[in-house]
């Protein structure tokens, strides 16, 4: 057996991706996965969906607080999210990581683990199909996702109208609160992420913790919503209200959420990013799908953001003011 203290340095390229290979999922639309210049894919639909998010560490994780299969599952599941919100069945994934050459070897192979298990839990029949491999002082991930129409039209955000039911499928707020949770109670009185502490919090606060770092998005409720005719529907990323806001800017309508339907906390419902669940508008009258809820209405105000009736800041997770520079 290969000692555990095996870091990237000790390896070349093509060790470190027989490695990761074995451990990751086939595409069940692939026609040819990795291991050549570029993967090749059925796409019966005749048009495809793609995405792509990056997370870097620091503005985006923290190594003391997230595993390896935590990093994986997270960079997966925000990528089949945003498939999801298009109304689209995730297919495939590319994932390129750029990691610090004294990186342990066990934390590639637990990504790709992580990867692996979110495919399969949350897309059964998407896989890993290609990627790339580079040396960087902080550790990267840079994921790119595909996804299936199935002949169904794409849910765009733009296509809300007045008087449509605006519906969620998933949670609010739980990741805020695992967050704020990490940075008061999993940190050393220099205020520097402890992993101990956070191993800790996570026994005690399970569920909010894993919201934060390996959240579960409804992924099956994307193209059920298509199915059901949504109008418009967007993955809520960077926090229920700044992400309302782009949906009602897009179609040129107004977003009044209902402050009894937003749960206890309603300026972390609101506020809170990551939370990674479905936001959709439905006809009058029209059946909501299973997951979904009734959060509130469209209305003509356009561009706005109120909660009865009255504007709301379109606060929400903003990268480049977000981040306080600190990497550990």
């Amino acid at each position: 057996m290969l000692p555990t203290s095996e870091t990237l340095a000790d390896l070349s390229e093509g060790e470190v991706l027989a490695r990761i290979f074995p451990r990751l999922p086939d595409a069940s639309a692939q026609l040819l996965g990795p291991g050549d210049d570029a993967a090749v894919m059925r796409a019966p639909d005749g048009r495809y969906v793609v995405t792509t998010d990056m997370m870097i560490q620091g503005p985006d994780f923290r190594l003391a607080w997230s595993s390896p299969h935590d990093l994986g599952w997270k960079a997966a599941a925000t990528n089949l999210s945003d498939v999801a919100a298009m109304g689209a069945r995730p297919t495939a994934l590319v994932v390129a990581i750029a990691a610090p050459p004294s990186t342990p070897i066990s934390v590639i192979e637990g990504i790709a683990d992580g990867l692996r298990d979110c495919c399969e839990a949350l897309a059964p029949g998407c896989g890993v199909v290609g990627g790339d491999l580079s040396a960087s002082d902080a550790l990267t991930l840079a994921v790119t996702a595909f996804g299936d129409l199935e002949g169904r039209e794409p849910v765009l955000r733009s296509g809300a109208r007045s008087g449509d039911v605006v519906a969620l499928a998933g949670r609010l707020g739980e990741a805020a609160e695992g967050l704020d949770l990490l940075f008061r109670l999993a940190v050393d009185a220099n205020g520097t992420p402890d992993a101990a502490l956070a191993r800790a919090l996570r026994a005690q606060h399970p569920e909010a913790v894993a919201a934060q770092l390996a959240p579960v998005p409804p992924i099956d409720r994307g193209p059920a919503a298509a199915a059901a005719g949504a109008t418009a529907m967007l993955d809520v990323s960077d926090g229920l209200a700044i992400d309302a806001g782009r949906l009602a800017r897009a179609s040129g309508v107004g977003i009044d959420f209902a402050r009894s339907a937003l749960g206890e906390n309603v300026e972390r419902a609101l506020g809170g990013g990551e939370d990674h669940g479905l936001l959709a508008t439905f006809p009058p009258g029209a059946a909501l799908p299973a997951g979904f809820r009734a959060l509130g209405v469209v209305t003509d105000a356009a561009g706005r953001v109120l909660v009865d009736g009255r504007p709301h800041d379109q606060a929400g997770w903003d990268p480049y003011r977000g981040w306080d520079g600190a990497v550990a």
